[in-house]
């Protein structure tokens, strides 16, 4: 079946994370504003997905209504290889990673979404799993830049919803501290997305060699440096990283240096699920731990549900610890007891709601069409 349509709308729905809001690329970031991208063909089908975009959602959209979302409209919406091949090579000199791969994303995820709708089948069936049950989530925080109190009372709140692990967002070994001692049964991470050069990189991971960090994620700037990342191996703490890495070349370069232990590819920034499934067969055969990127709530997430239940042994779904005024895929976005449901419709699973849709919606839908 051919593509007929992409459309591309934004919902922004208000949240609150315990904290002060803080500055995200520039901008306050108090609201969750989600990328959509919807893919009609012409049997009347209608696939769902999401480009990342946070802070930068303006660019991912532009290049997705200007450029990407016209090479595919016309394409054959089954062959998804294929399309793959032809977008990503006609948009390379215009970046290999970025808001090109991202726009390209989000509507490889809804040709996903189509194909399970169009055989029956939920996402997880398609890539040959079987019928999961509910998969264990991390709270991932954000951050409250140092504030140890905020810190200690936000990983509190988070254990008593009945989190294991929890993430934090900050930069100093007090903050740790600070939420070993809220939640001593929980696992801890940290994450300093790519604060320190090697140099401070190394004192830092020496100074937490002590306190059982669950991973160490992006210690280093900038992030494609594998050998400043591998330098740190030393001290005994897991690596984490991958969310800035593009594609299954980029996370070969990371895992042949040596410098993670867990990759965090991103669903919606690395071009789709099926480089997903390429990256994740990737760090079986080296051994190396799968952790997805998922700070998101839209189809991004449902599809990382489905690769996760699918395709990983020990899976933990990274979910942003904050609390939304609503979400239009609810209830499959949030956590009960430390855990995530995966759902066992068709593609996906599940469309978004469309009061939701209206009453969260910023701007107006664009609209592309096979012409």
């Amino acid at each position: 079946m051919l593509i007929t349509a992409i459309e591309s709308s934004v919902v922004s729905v208000p949240f609150t994370m315990g904290g002060p809001y803080w500055s995200f690329a520039g901008k306050t970031w108090d609201r969750l504003d989600i990328l959509l991208v919807k893919v009609e063909t012409e049997d009347g089908l209608v696939g769902w997905g999401e480009a990342f975009g946070h802070a930068g959602l303006d660019a991912t959209r532009a290049a997705l209504d200007h450029i990407v979302a016209p090479l595919a409209v016309g394409a054959d919406a089954g062959d998804i290889n294929a399309l793959t091949r032809k977008i990503l090579h006609s948009v390379h000199l215009l970046g290999r990673n970025g808001a090109f791969v991202y726009a390209f994303s989000g509507i490889e995820i809804a040709l996903w979404d189509l194909l399970g709708k169009r055989t029956g089948q939920p996402l997880w069936r398609l890539l040959g799993g079987s019928r999961p049950g509910r998969l264990g989530a991390y709270a991932s925080l954000l951050s409250y830049r140092g504030d140890v109190d905020l810190v200690g009372k936000c990983t509190a709140e988070a254990r008593a919803q009945g989190y294991r692990g929890i993430k934090l967002h900050e930069v100093t070994r007090p903050s740790v501290l600070a939420a070993k001692e809220a939640a001593p049964d929980c696992e801890i991470m940290l994450d300093v997305n790519c604060a320190w050069l090697p140099p401070v990189a190394r004192e830092a991971a020496r100074s937490l060699a002590g306190d059982g960090l669950r991973w160490l994620e992006e210690p280093v700037w900038p992030p494609e440096d594998t050998a400043g990342l591998a330098s740190l191996k030393r001290y005994g703490i897991p690596l984490a990283a991958g969310e800035n890495t593009a594609g299954l070349f980029g996370f070969r370069a990371l895992i042949e240096a040596g410098a993670i232990d867990i990759a965090q590819p991103s669903v919606t920034k690395v071009g789709g699920i099926g480089e997903m499934m390429r990256i994740i067969a990737l760090a079986d055969a080296h051994g190396v731990e799968m952790m997805p990127h998922s700070p998101y709530f839209g189809p991004g997430f449902l599809a990382t549900l489905h690769l996760s239940a699918a395709l990983l042994e020990r899976p933990l779904v990274e979910v942003l610890w904050m609390d939304m005024e609503a979400n239009p895929f609810d209830p499959w976005v949030r956590v009960t007891d430390g855990t995530v449901g995966v759902p066992d419709g068709p593609g996906l699973g599940c469309d978004p709601d469309p009061d939701v849709l209206k009453a969260y919606a910023k701007g107006e839908t664009v609209r592309t069409e096979r012409s």
